[in-house]
């Protein structure tokens, strides 16, 4: 479902809260909250709402590790177990 089809405005929310609730919990999908016109708030899931911070903090994680290649901050796999055994430096 398209976010743009899942707008209403606050006034909705307040009058309509319980179900809007109860529909988003089912799979509903998130919507998106307007006041004055504009878009203020967007309602989801938690689960939805988890899933979407571990996927951002997967996406940080790769970032990092792509500007540590890119700034030449790796080793070699070869040696890795005598490394963390504290054999090598």
């Amino acid at each position: 479902m398209k976010l743009d089809q899942r707008i209403k405005p606050i006034s909705y929310l307040k009058a309509h809260s319980a179900e809007i609730i109860r529909e988003i919990g089912d799979g509903g999908g998130p919507l998106v909250i307007t006041q004055n016109g504009e878009a203020k708030a967007v309602l989801q899931d938690v689960a939805s709402y988890e899933r979407a911070q571990e996927t951002l903090a997967l996406l940080k994680l790769l970032a990092l590790g792509q500007a540590d290649v890119a700034a030449g901050r790796t080793r070699p796999v070869a040696g890795l177990a005598e490394r963390v055994r504290g054999k090598s430096n």
